[in-house]
């Protein structure tokens, strides 16, 4: 196994202990595990990429790891009232759809990679929730409102990016429904 692909599974790794940390109440915690795992998937893009060590299972599972910390973080932000849970089903119906999309090319020896839209989706959901993290760690007032308020417009710049990056996607994977 290649190096990022090994950043890949230790962001899926990652995910048990952020959601141990969020739910014991340990937001400083929950925010750095956050931010390193985050990073983790800018590092194995940029290396698989200058090296040539793009894979199959990287194309695949980097995007499965980014979705697996987000939308844990997103679940556990709806329990306590961060997110509506109604932004939750649309964000996971998009993703989904989408990997049903995936699921019938790959049966068809198909690997169809992330879009551009769509990992600006990621990156606006990957700075969504630090800053709604931070909303709820900070006591102070004046902070609390500043990155939660922050933390809202990223989170609906992203539903935003998830319906049309969804949409987008559907369109140029059409040839997919067609497939017997």
């Amino acid at each position: 196994m290649n190096l990022p692909n090994k950043l890949t599974v230790a962001r899926i790794i990652a995910v048990p202990f952020f959601i141990a940390a969020y739910m014991t109440g340990y937001y400083a915690a929950a925010f750095i595990l956050f931010i390193a795992a985050s990073l983790t998937d800018m590092l194995d893009g940029k290396i698989a990429r200058k090296y040539n060590l793009v894979t199959n299972f990287g194309k695949i599972m980097d995007p499965l790891a980014d979705k697996i910390l987000v939308y844990s973080a997103f679940c556990l932000m709806v329990e306590d009232g961060t997110v509506p849970g109604w932004m939750l089903i649309v964000i996971l119906a998009r993703e989904f759809a989408i990997a049903g999309m995936r699921t019938v090319a790959a049966s068809e020896g198909i690997v169809i990679a992330a879009g551009m839209s769509g990992k600006i989706k990621t990156v606006l959901q990957m700075i969504a929730v630090p800053l709604l993290l931070l909303a709820t760690a900070i006591t102070q007032a004046q902070l609390h409102h500043y990155f939660g308020l922050a933390g809202q417009i990223f989170l609906w710049a992203s539903l935003v990016m998830t319906v049309y990056s969804g949409i987008e996607y559907i369109a140029k994977n059409k040839s997919v429904f067609s497939m017997q």
